[in-house]
């Protein structure tokens, strides 16, 4: 049955908190370690509440019964996307002060930034609960179950992708894990390069000693392919971290994974649709979201809903919505890069019918930006997976695809990465651009493969999927003056920004509770 794994058991054991955190976690189960802990059938429900983590925010429908409390109450996932994506050409956000994004839109956030603080807190809240998970699933108690060593790995693995998020967003972070158990002490500060090392050193074992083979695992659980995606990120942007150049480690993995089985889906929207988890031929690791046990009004649901309009003539039952909300449009630079293949290219999907491309007036005018039809409710059948207005969307995010894999192994050798030739870079690029045009018609040549290519093509393939502002980051585009894009900075026809943007801030709250932290230049 589709997605059943990640139905939830809420367990009071399962909410400690790190010691500074401030996270605040809320549960009224009553149900004892002992007894979670007690049975594989236990251990894997507990395993599930570590996966639900990212996409939901507690232990009802839409978030009541909060886990932690928040400025925003909403999902890691809603704010990840929000981090990732509104500071970025790749969205419009039109809810300003509504939904409390003008520091993300502008690039003027600071230490008190709702969404901020937000994503921060909900990361390490993933990371205590992972810490809790295998502060009983030690290597004795799973050492005599092949399933159990599995589970184990799987949560060194969600918890290495937390403090990815971390390093990623923020340049640094608290440390701690399952051996410093639960009290009043604070955590070591752990600067990027410390950060790197031991995600590193962490998806390296487990990669090799517990996690299955795609072939052999359940839906929606991490396999070795999901930590070789993962290290060959965190080696494509070895250098932003501060561990130096390791383009020839992200193309090592980056092949591990290309030789592992996986294939690009030949329908490119259908990696974006209610029935997206038939795709895993090409989506190494989603994030699983369910209308029926994983009700949320964050995740999938705020892409799909957002990027309806609202006041505009796109019509919801077209993408299998209840409603539009009309959260967010593009700015205009996104689908420039699709200049001349707007017709022929399919992952143009945008909706254009009386909107202006370009934001002249204000980056909220719902009039301005082409809204988004990338992602939708409706099953291969064309049917609506669920009444998103009352239970949300069913729609699966795409954490790592194959699709990306081939763009970082593109990456990794035009920045000097050895392993791989420059012929079968192109021919992995040119493998997404058939998918995309049907045909040969959209190949590049040689000559055209350049670094430049590469950041515009990974926008074209991998808009909405939280990967934009870690690559102008590391193409040195993010911040500063080499590339302004409207209401960059808050002003129409963008601006130059400090490069201290390149990272968010430690909440002050955490900041006043842990004096390890700081943050430069905010």
């Amino acid at each position: 049955m589709k997605k059943i794994f990640i139905t939830l058991l809420a367990v009071s054991s399962l909410t400690a908190c790190t010691g500074d955190l401030d996270q605040q976690p809320q549960t009224d189960s009553q149900t004892t370690a002992e007894v979670v802990y007690g049975s594989e059938q236990g251990y894997k429900m507990a395993l599930a509440k570590l996966y639900a983590s990212y996409v939901i925010v507690g232990q009802e429908q839409g978030g009541g019964n909060a886990d932690i409390s928040s400025n925003n109450g909403q999902d890691f996932l809603r704010g990840y996307f929000n981090l990732q994506e509104c500071p970025t050409d790749e969205v419009a956000g039109t809810w300003l002060s509504g939904d409390k994004i003008e520091g993300l839109t502008y690039m003027t956030w600071d230490a008190n930034d709702p969404w901020v603080a937000d994503t921060y807190y909900r990361a390490y809240y993933t990371i205590s609960l992972c810490n809790e998970f295998l502060s009983h699933a030690t290597e004795d108690a799973v050492s005599t179950s092949e399933n159990l060593k599995a589970f184990r790995a799987e949560a060194r693995f969600l918890r290495a992708l937390a403090y990815y998020y971390v390093l990623d967003l923020f340049g640094q972070g608290p440390f701690v894990d399952e051996t410093m158990g639960v009290g009043s002490y604070i955590p070591e500060r752990y600067s990027n390069s410390q950060l790197f090392s031991f995600i590193e050193s962490e998806l390296k074992d487990i990669s090799e000693n517990g996690l299955l083979d795609a072939s052999a695992a359940e839906y929606g659980h991490a396999t070795k392919a999901a930590a070789w995606t993962l290290l060959a990120k965190l080696y494509l942007n070895a250098e932003v971290y501060g561990a130096g150049n390791h383009y020839t480690d992200c193309i090592t993995y980056c092949k591990k994974v290309m030789g592992a089985g996986f294939s690009l889906e030949t329908n490119y929207a259908k990696l974006f649709n209610a029935d997206n988890h038939k795709r895993t031929n090409e989506i190494i690791f989603p994030f699983v979201v369910d209308a029926k046990n994983t009700i949320t009004w964050g995740a999938t649901t705020y892409i799909v809903c957002g990027e309806c309009g609202n006041t505009s003539s796109q019509d919801p039952a077209k993408y299998g919505l209840t409603n539009g909300w009309g959260m967010f449009r593009v700015r205009g630079e996104l689908p420039a890069l699709f200049a001349g293949n707007e017709t022929t290219d399919s992952r143009f999907m945008f909706y254009t019918d009386g909107q202006e491309q370009w934001l002249n007036k204000a980056v909220d005018d719902q009039s301005q930006g082409f809204f988004g039809e990338k992602f939708s409710n409706l099953n291969d059948a064309g049917e609506a997976a669920s009444n998103t207005g009352a239970v949300g969307a069913d729609i699966d995010y795409p954490v790592f695809r194959l699709a990306d894999v081939y763009l970082m192994f593109a990456e990794g050798v035009l920045r000097g990465g050895t392993g791989a030739t420059r012929s079968e870079a192109l021919q992995a690029v040119n493998k997404i651009r058939q998918r995309a045009f049907g045909s040969n018609d959209g190949d590049i040549n040689e000559a055209q493969l350049t670094l430049q290519f590469i950041l515009d093509e990974r926008a074209r393939e991998l808009y909405w999927e939280s990967c934009r502002r870690t690559d102008l980051i590391r193409y040195g585009q993010f911040t500063g003056g080499s590339y302004k894009w409207q209401w960059k900075g808050g002003v129409a026809d963008g601006r130059t920004t400090e490069s201290k943007y390149n990272v968010y801030p430690i909440p002050t709250t955490e900041l006043s509770a842990n004096p390890n932290l700081k943050n430069e230049n905010y």
